[in-house]
């Protein structure tokens, strides 16, 4: 297997100007942006990293122009002075992507930086876009590794519009069709139902993709958690977050709340499947005292925090570390783990792979009723 290599990024890369975002008056020894390792004059060691931040502020792919200094720079300033509970989740910021002089020119370099991040054992790679189309790069930087992969995308929309000119708008219709294609699955998270056509759904199903609108997101928000643990990639647009607490979102009121986004960021943050996660549509020049800036930054927090828990989580093989449920249902036999630390549940396959589950789940597998979750699963084997 390869090894990272710094330099292949470096070239691609623009130092983070603390002095700047700290106002010349440093920051307090208990701030994050006194714990994190930035690249300003010095390349991070990324030895051991937990969260590896990178922004890079390509636009055109929404048809706006690129305007100067990325917006990551407008999270990074909430960011580092959010309060480090947790010193034992090592974080590094790369600094920011030069936009190329072509959009096929950033996507390359996304692609580059990311698929070289991912050789690093065990770190997460946060990336501060960007237009949401930004997602194929962070995909295919895994096609590049030969990797296939489980995208998770959290919007309002369905980027598929087969009119639209501009790629933000049907990337993933794009995404569905590429040959060859390492794409293994596909989940939708809080899509509002009057931004998206009827068929959009009927194409989705017959992919055997799941989607699940605001609604049922908002309502039982933990029976979304083992579709977030079983991604390699989440890809979040701001225009999944209502207005009120994300005031750059100029699409739509409703959504998710600040507090209800921060919990699947907590969910992504605890899984070991997940590698890479992309906030995206945020433009500084439409945000309102930063409020929007300053959610996202209480996305990574929690993404953080997400990662302190994980690390407590026992290696399933361990098995004296979960409670163990044998059980037959529907003429299958089937066993549930339950993790003593985390509380979170899996439960076997036919072909004996363990798959994130929820406890509504085995509560269902104890009535004799098939979860869905598990059909699901059969359909796409």
């Amino acid at each position: 297997m390869s090894s990272f290599n710094e330099q292949t990024i470096i070239d691609f890369l623009e130092p983070v100007h603390l002095f700047e975002l700290s106002q010349d008056e440093g920051f307090k020894t208990s701030q994050i942006g006194y714990y994190i390792d930035s690249y300003e004059e010095q390349f991070p060691d990324l030895t051991g990293a937990d969260l590896i931040i990178v922004g890079i502020g390509e636009y055109r792919g929404k048809g706006y122009p690129n305007r100067g200094t990325p917006a990551a720079d407008n999270f990074r300033t909430e960011f580092y002075q959010l309060y480090q509970w947790h010193k034992s989740v090592k974080i590094c910021d790369i600094g920011n992507i030069t936009t190329g002089k072509t959009m096929a020119d950033s996507y390359a370099a996304l692609k580059t930086v990311v698929s070289e991040l991912l050789l690093l054992p065990q770190a997460k790679i946060l990336i501060i876009g960007g237009s949401h189309d930004l997602t194929t790069a962070q995909c295919d930087a895994y096609s590049k590794l030969d990797r296939t992969y489980d995208l998770l995308c959290i919007d309002a929309k369905m980027d598929m519009d087969t009119d639209a000119q501009a790629p933000a708008e049907r990337f993933l219709l794009d995404m569905f069709t590429k040959s060859p294609n390492y794409l293994n699955h596909y989940n939708h998270l809080a899509f509002q139902s009057y931004f998206v056509h009827p068929e959009m759904l009927e194409v989705i199903d017959r992919l055997r993709f799941d989607c699940v609108r605001v609604g049922r997101v908002k309502e039982k928000i933990e029976e979304v958690e083992p579709a977030i643990r079983h991604s390699d990639i989440i890809s979040l647009d701001i225009s999944a977050i209502q207005s009120g607490h994300a005031p750059a979102n100029l699409i739509t009121p409703n959504g998710l709340n600040g507090e209800e986004a921060c919990r699947l960021m907590q969910f992504a943050g605890m899984s070991s499947k997940v590698s890479s996660v992309g906030f995206y549509e945020y433009q500084q020049h439409l945000d309102r005292n930063s409020q929007t800036a300053k959610q996202l930054s209480h996305l990574a927090w929690y993404l953080v925090d997400g990662i302190q828990q994980g690390k407590q989580e026992a290696d399933i093989q361990s098995r004296q570390n979960f409670n163990e449920y044998h059980l037959a249902f529907a003429e299958m036999e089937t066993t549930f783990l339950q993790s003593k630390k985390t509380g979170r549940w899996w439960m076997t396959l036919p072909d004996g792979h363990f798959l994130p589950c929820s406890y509504t789940d085995y509560i269902l597998a104890t009535q004799n009723e098939i979860p869905e979750r598990w059909i699901r699963a059969i359909e796409r084997s």
